[in-house]
């Protein structure tokens, strides 16, 4: 890992930290995942934390550390090091770090709040605090599905700032559509829903490239083709599916990710489960070692001749409404989030969400990538040669 120099080094405001009462340093807030806490039996780190204020050359915080403690004789390089690997852990940023110019003031000042939840979850030295927003800024990203959980995942990276988000959706308005698909309204019934979903995605952020068209995904030569046509022949950082049908289109995607090594995530909701799964080739497991691992982790304790459907019975349509189809479409935004940017730093192969009716229950999947994986254990990687 690279620590970029500081110019002027300062604790990161939502990683402030504290003293503990017995003397400890605690720093990167209460947050779980992202907090540690350092001993200080002399009191010197405690100041250095402190003198990291902002106002200084890293030079001089060397320097003022050194002078608040004389009798510790502490080596200018020790100091030194203690400010690198606060800033390797991703509690530093520099005070002296010019914005982007690429970003405008209009794009600053809209996405200011957003810069400090991404500074806070940030666990990466930068060399600006802008620079996840700047990444959103130049990502490129296709959505397939604008329903219930495309609309939200939809609006909710567009509010964020991704530069271009192109959505492909075949279907058109329905009055039983409303109780969750809230990118629409009744104005909508018998419009084409990709119509509906740019007018009003455009309508939320005029600094973002929303484009669309009216398709159905019939086979993986679709998905393949899509991702080929990326915007300005550029192609996609992303692809994120919340197609539900036909069932078999994940293993497509699947199948298209691993050949073209596209990081990809899908999201939905089966009654108050809802989770998102997020897949990277080469790094972890893909959709059908997860998916494999998952079948023979659960114990449906099924008599000779049952199939999954006598656990888990399938209904002309999924129970849901505007909560499960929000929460599924934001866990798929915050998820291409972290696949663009690396915060959280979350390592993909994995499913997680949450259980509506055990508040306090959290989905988790995780599994290894399996030699015999029908879709990614006998075929070399991306960027492998047989």
């Amino acid at each position: 890992m690279t620590v970029p120099a500081m110019r002027r080094p300062r604790i990161k405001p939502e990683h402030r930290a504290y003293r503990t009462v017995d003397g400890h340093v605690r720093i990167g807030s209460v947050v779980h995942g992202i907090g540690a806490e350092v001993k200080d039996p002399d009191g010197w780190v405690w100041t250095l934390v402190e003198t990291m204020d902002g106002t200084r050359s890293a030079a001089d915080v060397v320097a003022e550390v050194g002078r608040r403690h004389p009798g510790l004789r502490l080596p200018d390089p020790d100091i030194a090091q203690a400010i690198t690997d606060l800033t390797a852990a991703g509690y530093v940023e520099d005070a002296g770090a010019a914005p982007p110019a690429e970003l405008s003031d209009r794009e600053r000042e809209r996405y200011g709040r957003g810069m400090t939840l991404l500074r806070w979850m940030d666990l990466r030295p930068r060399e600006s605090a802008w620079e996840p927003q700047l990444r959103l800024r130049r990502a490129r990203v296709l959505l397939v599905g604008v329903g219930g959980t495309g609309g939200a995942a939809a609006r909710d990276l567009v509010a964020s700032g991704v530069g271009r988000l192109h959505c492909v959706e075949p279907d058109v308005v329905e009055l039983s559509n409303l109780n969750r698909q809230t990118l629409f309204g009744e104005r909508d019934l018998g419009t084409p829903k990709i119509d509906a979903a740019l007018a009003a995605l455009r309508a939320l952020n005029s600094d973002a490239t929303v484009t669309g068209e009216r398709r159905e995904v019939r086979g993986p030569a679709d998905l393949s083709e899509l991702l080929a046509n990326g915007a300005e022949g550029a192609r996609y950082d992303v692809l994120l599916l919340a197609a539900d049908r036909p069932a078999v289109i994940r293993r497509w995607a699947n199948e298209v990710c691993l050949a073209t090594g596209t990081a990809w995530a899908e999201a939905g909701y089966r009654g108050p489960l809802v989770s998102v799964g997020v897949f990277r080739p080469g790094r972890g497991a893909c959709w059908e070692c997860l998916r494999g691992a998952e079948a023979e982790r659960r114990d449906l304790r099924l008599a000779p001749g049952q199939g999954e459907e006598a656990a888990s019975p399938r209904m002309p349509w999924n129970p849901v409404n505007a909560v499960t189809a929000g929460l599924s479409g934001s866990l798929l935004a915050h998820a291409a989030l972290m696949l663009l940017c690396g915060i959280p730093p979350v390592e993909p192969g994995c499913r997680f969400g949450l259980n509506l009716m055990l508040p306090g229950d959290p989905v988790m999947q995780r599994a290894r990538p399996r030699p015999d994986c029908p879709a990614c254990g006998a075929a070399p990687r991306p960027g492998e040669s047989a």
